[in-house]
């Protein structure tokens, strides 16, 4: 199976995904590109294993992605702390092909303008007792994809939101494995 990943950020996930093709967790799947929507530290992780990567304008993001994708037969695009809403066009194109993680226990705490320590402290602020991360199909809804599955934590007394970002990244680097597996093997 081959995959194209999308980052924003520092690329952990991406180099979780990177850890599990190398080390034969995921032996079907072949990362062929990456796609950054900004310079962040992800596209060193992936220049540092030869992977085919671009940096897109925010603005023209899924367009320029469009077109990278033509004929790369590229079977799922992983959303990897990739921040840019993409195109109604383009995830209607592409959303049974297209996954995302989202750091908490959706359809609680997602939808535009909940990323990162946003979604971890409207979840303390709610008294919730547990949460973690949900990997689901990308549609034109932010967050509102079909669920594929969920890793799940609690939250213990005095957590702060590094607390929760420490524990979701770890639920994190373990469903989203999972979840390019359980498609990769479908």
């Amino acid at each position: 199976m081959k995959i194209a990943v999308f980052v924003s950020g520092g690329g952990t996930n991406l180099q979780n995904i990177i850890d599990a093709v190398e080390d034969g967790t995921l032996p079907n799947v072949e990362i062929s590109m990456v796609m950054a929507d900004r310079d962040c530290y992800a596209i060193e992780r992936s220049l540092d294993k030869d992977i085919r990567t671009y940096v897109l304008d925010r603005k023209t993001f899924s367009e320029d992605a469009e077109h990278n994708l033509e004929g790369e037969e590229i079977d799922l695009i992983v959303l990897a702390g990739f921040l840019t809403i993409l195109s109604p066009e383009f995830t209607s194109k592409w959303g049974s092909k297209m996954i995302n993680i989202h750091p908490a226990l959706l359809p609680k705490f997602g939808g535009k303008g909940m990323y990162g320590a946003k979604v971890h402290q409207a979840v303390l602020e709610a008294g919730e007792k547990t949460s973690g991360a949900t990997v689901h199909f990308v549609t034109a809804g932010v967050d509102e994809g079909q669920i594929i599955c969920q890793g799940t934590f609690e939250i213990e007394e005095g957590d702060e939101v590094a607390d929760l970002q420490r524990k979701v990244a770890e639920v994190e680097s373990e469903i989203y494995i999972k979840a390019i597996k359980q498609i990769s093997e479908a």
